[in-house]
């Protein structure tokens, strides 16, 4: 008899036609996926490629734990480490496929580029002592380190940041020139703050990349190595396997738990929708739900506690406070967004009378939990690090360590010299696309402080919006939307903390930490929305779906990030934020009955299927519900209630006349 406390369902991409290979997920991704389009290496150059990424890994540890440079010879450093790996790893266009090749004039770029930011390294103390009387030779050298950087960024992540950060750059010159300053002296003085000073490329957000980031990018990279996916994956089976449409609550608990530790929600959809994707199929979900469901689930790991994705260090360095503080305030909208993810999946497993893995086909928990339960510790010890005060940092590095160790009782994941340069070059390369993208994000903030035009677009959405705040969080969300399609959640959120949080709050008197968690919401979930929903386009190449129809029911799961995010700007009570502890307790109350009827209506069922006036009642009470206010919680209650009532009474009837 087979041991029964080993029992797995399987965590290998499923042979089956129905549901696409990994060919078909590559070749979407590289469609769409700026990251996924990488040169072809073979035999010694991929291992040249490959041990310069793994090295470039070890060096952001020397940097960070034991080099006294200093801050501005640090940054500059790791820039033009980055522009020479971007280069070598992303081809000039999309379906590059030549074998073992760069062309000329890519190494001439990458030298040039590279070039430029060493000369700043090595010539650190004449420049400052420059001040702005930065030589000619040196205006040259700044120019042609940032041209270089935008060429690597459209690379490696793609052209919209890139227009922003143009745009802004224009404006720069246009208020420098219609002061009647003669061009000569504008260039210098544009490139000498955007180059050479703390307040352009070198500035907050490659600082926070070349420390945090790139090290809790790292530590993700080693975690992954620990096979902790196939571990949370099997747990959820445990969990919600045998529930009804238990496949899909495995994809959103499997799903947020990957999601919290990757930061990548295409990475995070690929991984654990080869597992998932396929089960949902089988057990009845149509492909272009089952694609959504890990599409939606997966994205939203970003913002799941304690981990959030490397965002949430900058965001605790954008707004001032400590990481454990925005974790904590992340929980409970977190908490709603994958609610409205599993309430949704259980409703239309209910419609469509579907039914759950065999219960003798599912690992069960606690034997599970205690053969692999130590994977865990890297996590826990990272967050007690972290709130003991331990550096982020070193945090890290300790839990990076961890990694390594919890790895040895597993054969198949037990860190041999193969698995740590793997390791350390899949930290290296993940690292590159936020780098170059936290590189222009600080071309954008270094305009915004240089020409103050924080404080004028302040005054023109205040004038666009006539003081009414939700019509400035309405055009807030857009923008980071059409900001994030293509671009990494970093960057975007680097982008929006910069120029629209500011606004939010000293413009609308919004809360600092509900205005950044506002747009960090909506760069995320610009992963789902259409017309470039690159999550939903990865599930939709492993479930065989619509591209299309998969990102709109996407957006339709993730209901809960495009209205929670309103509620806690206008109370961030929501967020934990001056409130006692039974303002709390009702707020989540309401807010999970609200979150419960929005999704019954959209979903089109509850206790039984709902008709168009059953479905609004729903709707409009659950909204209600989720704002906070003794108003609006009678109104909700009552009107979910009727909708309830009335679909209980038609179903008796029914049935009565049935029999």
């Amino acid at each position: 008899m087979a041991d029964l406390d080993n029992r797995q369902v399987s965590t290998s991409p499923a042979e089956d036609a129905s549901v696409g290979t990994a060919e078909d997920v590559e070749a979407i991704m590289k469609k769409y996926d700026r990251e996924s389009n990488v040169r072809v290496w073979t035999g010694a150059p991929q291992k040249a490629v490959r041990f310069l990424l793994a090295a470039f890994s070890v060096l952001m540890v020397y940097m960070n734990l034991f080099a006294n440079w200093d801050e501005r010879v640090r940054r500059a450093l790791f820039v033009g480490l980055v522009i020479i790996l971007v280069f070598l790893v992303y081809p000039a266009k999309k379906g590059s496929a030549k074998t073992n090749h760069i062309p000329i004039i890519d190494i001439i770029l990458m030298v040039l580029g590279s070039g430029a930011f060493f000369y700043f390294v090595v010539n650190f103390k004449t420049i400052i002592s420059h001040a702005t009387r930065i030589s000619q030779i040196e205006v040259y050298v700044g120019i042609i380190g940032i041209l270089v950087l935008v060429e690597a960024c459209r690379r490696a992540v793609g052209i919209p940041i890139l227009c922003v950060a143009t745009a802004f750059v224009c404006y720069a010159f246009y208020t420098n020139l219609s002061s009647g300053r003669e061009f000569s002296m504008v260039l210098r003085s544009v490139i000498y703050n955007l180059f050479y000073t703390t307040g352009g490329v070198i500035g907050t957000p490659i600082g926070v990349c070349s420390t945090y980031i790139a090290l809790f990018i790292l530590f993700g990279a080693f975690l992954e190595a620990t096979g902790i996916s196939e571990f949370f994956i099997q747990l959820a089976n445990s969990l919600a396997g045998a529930s009804t449409g238990g496949p899909a609550k495995v994809a959103v608990i499997s799903s947020a738990l990957c999601g919290m530790v990757s930061g990548s929600s295409v990475g995070n959809t690929v991984t654990t929708g080869s597992v998932t994707i396929p089960l949902m199929k089988k057990t009845g979900y149509q492909g272009e739900f089952a694609g959504a469901v890990e599409a939606a689930a997966s994205t939203g790991g970003q913002i799941m506690p304690p981990i959030m994705g490397a965002a949430a260090f900058l965001m605790a360095e954008m707004v001032g406070v400590q990481y454990s503080e925005i974790a904590m305030r992340a929980i409970f909208p977190a908490l709603l967004y994958f609610t409205g993810i599993f309430i949704t999946v259980h409703l239309e497993a209910k419609r469509l009378g579907l039914k759950g893995i065999a219960k003798e086909d599912l690992p069960k928990f606690i034997p599970l939990f205690i053969r692999q339960g130590y994977l865990l510790i890297p996590l826990v010890a990272l967050v007690v690090m972290v709130m003991k005060g331990f550096t982020m940092s070193r945090a890290a590095v300790i839990a990076t360590i961890l990694a390594i160790l919890v790895s040895i009782p597993n054969k198949k994941t037990r860190m041999n010299a193969t698995r740590f340069v793997n390791a350390l070059e899949t930290g290296g390369k993940n690292t590159l696309s936020v780098a170059v993208s936290c590189g222009i994000a600080g071309i954008i903030a270094g305009v915004v402080t240089m020409t103050g035009l924080g404080q004028i677009l302040i005054s023109a959405i205040v004038s666009v919006a006539g003081n009414r705040i939700i019509i400035a969080l309405f055009l807030t969300m857009l923008t980071c939307i059409v900001l994030g399609m293509g671009v990494p959640t970093t960057a975007n959120y680097i982008i929006m903390a910069t120029t629209c949080a500011p606004i939010l709050v000293n413009g609308m008197g919004i809360n600092k930490i509900a205005a950044n968690m506002f747009v960090f919401y909506f760069g995320i979930v610009a992963d789902i929305t259409p017309p470039v929903a690159l999550a939903a386009y990865a599930g939709s190449a492993i479930a065989k779906s619509n591209p299309m129809k998969t990102a709109l029911n996407a957006s339709r799961l993730a209901i809960a990030a495009f209205i929670v995010p309103y509620i806690f700007a206008f109370n961030p009570a929501m967020l934990f934020i001056d409130a006692g502890v039974a303002d709390v307790v009702l707020i989540i109350v309401t807010s999970l009955v609200g979150l419960f009827g929005v999704a019954a209506g959209l979903e089109g069922y509850m206790f039984a299927n709902m008709n168009p006036v059953q479905r609004l009642l729903s709707v409009v009470g659950g909204l209600c519900l989720i704002i906070p206010g003794t108003v609006t919680d009678i109104v909700g209650i009552a009107l979910v209630g009727l909708s309830a009532v009335w679909q209980i009474t038609a179903k008796k009837k029914a049935a009565g006349g049935a029999v």
